[in-house]
């Protein structure tokens, strides 16, 4: 029998971490030694609390359903985080835990985009938003990050890309791939072409806490916004917990319930006991520590990476100012990023991503993850570094 496959699956991506892990790790059990810079994911444990409060609710039961929309004991711990960390009155009513913040801009998606309506997201970007965006039959509209500007979102393009179309913007600050941010002004003018316009806004914040020197700012806290934005956000990458699989969104309330339905006829709910541990993440101070000790860590390698790359021939690097991410320009090195990535990989054993995996506006760049060791990131830029010098094509 040849199954037949619904149109739609034609239109689903994928995501090219996984694919070059998947590769890497092909690689590793033929007895290659790799270097992975290619997968957003700390190296750190969870903080031991965290585990302790995920054990104890194990213990104590947590392993049945929960509501939908998550335990309301969870679901207060995270409104009075975000109140605490955006400085705006969120109500548990309007939380909705999902098993992963990708969910949350799928279930939104789902309840408010019809087939033909445009979507205005990032480029480069997190490659869930396009596959999204264009598995439930909507039109991405591009807006190009450029490394002149920090990768900051271009406003003018952003204002030419609204048509009658447009039901919604996808932000993400600080950014993937790019460590880029948004300003305070950034946010101030997308808020007021949202809500000019009449349109949804979903606002990825999962790096929020990883910013150096930053002060992060989010368009749930801007005037007139709270009705129309659906913050994404979650614990897997503040907390190193990124098995546990708990994202949240908050949004309005009818739309929360919406997310509600969806969660009904998905995953049902996400697991108990991680929600126990979530409490634990949110509202100690034990857990605030850690996460400030692995954003100074972070810091400290993201200047080694830096400087390891603009020491590299051929390749420039922005210094990001939050998440976890290099995305160095290699125009100069004579390679297309597609090529380099997979030699790379392959010739001097350094798993790191082509930027086109993010979208056309990462030509001419890859991404690195600053998520291993010093020791390790040391290897891997000298083994780089070894590579372009004997395969030399740099240009002037």
């Amino acid at each position: 029998m040849t199954i037949r496959f619904a149109e739609r699956m034609s239109r689903l991506g994928t995501e090219g971490a996984f694919e070059v892990l998947a590769k890497a790790r092909r690689l590793e059990a033929d007895g290659k030694r790799i270097v992975h810079l290619e997968i957003g994911e700390p190296d750190f444990a969870t903080p031991d609390n965290i585990i302790e409060a995920g054990i104890s609710a194990l213990q104590n039961g947590f392993t049945h359903y929960t509501p939908a929309s998550g335990i309301m004991e969870t679901r207060k711990a995270v409104a009075d985080f975000v109140t605490r960390m955006l400085k705006t009155d969120v109500d548990p009513t309007e939380v909705v835990l999902v098993p992963g913040s990708k969910n949350v801009l799928l279930f939104t998606l789902l309840a408010c985009i019809e087939p033909g309506d445009e979507v205005i997201i990032p480029d480069p970007a997190y490659p869930a938003y396009h596959s999204q965006v264009n598995f439930i039959g909507a039109i991405p509209r591009l807006v190009k990050l450029r490394e002149e500007t920090g990768f900051r979102m271009d406003l003018d393009e952003l204002r030419s890309q609204i048509t009658p179309k447009t039901r919604l913007v996808i932000i993400n600050t600080p950014q993937n791939p790019t460590g880029g941010v948004l300003t305070e002004e950034d946010i101030k003018t997308i808020c007021e072409l949202v809500q000019e316009h009449d349109l949804m806004l979903v606002s990825d914040e999962i790096y929020s806490q990883l910013v150096y020197g930053f002060h992060h700012v989010s368009p749930l806290s801007q005037p007139g916004m709270r009705e129309r934005t659906v913050l994404m956000d979650g614990l897997s990458k503040s907390y190193a917990m990124t098995g546990w699989r708990l994202g949240y969104a908050v949004a309005p309330r009818e739309l929360a319930a919406k997310l509600d339905t969806l969660m009904i006829n998905s995953s049902s709910c996400a697991a108990g006991f991680t929600q126990m541990a979530a409490i634990e993440a949110l509202s100690t101070d034990e857990s605030e520590r850690a996460v400030h000790r692995m954003v100074k860590v972070f810091e400290h390698r993201r200047n080694l990476v830096v400087d390891g790359l603009n020491a590299l021939p051929g390749v420039r690097c922005a210094k990001p100012q939050g998440a976890f991410y290099a995305f160095p320009n290699i125009e100069g090195t004579g390679f297309g990023e597609r090529e380099l990535a997979e030699r790379l990989l392959t010739e001097a054993g350094v798993a790191v991503l082509p930027g086109t995996a993010f979208g056309e506006g990462g030509k001419g760049f890859i991404r690195l993850a600053y998520t291993q060791s010093e020791d390790e990131l040391t290897e891997g830029l000298g083994r780089i570094r070894g590579f372009l010098e004997k395969n030399g094509r740099q240009k002037g």
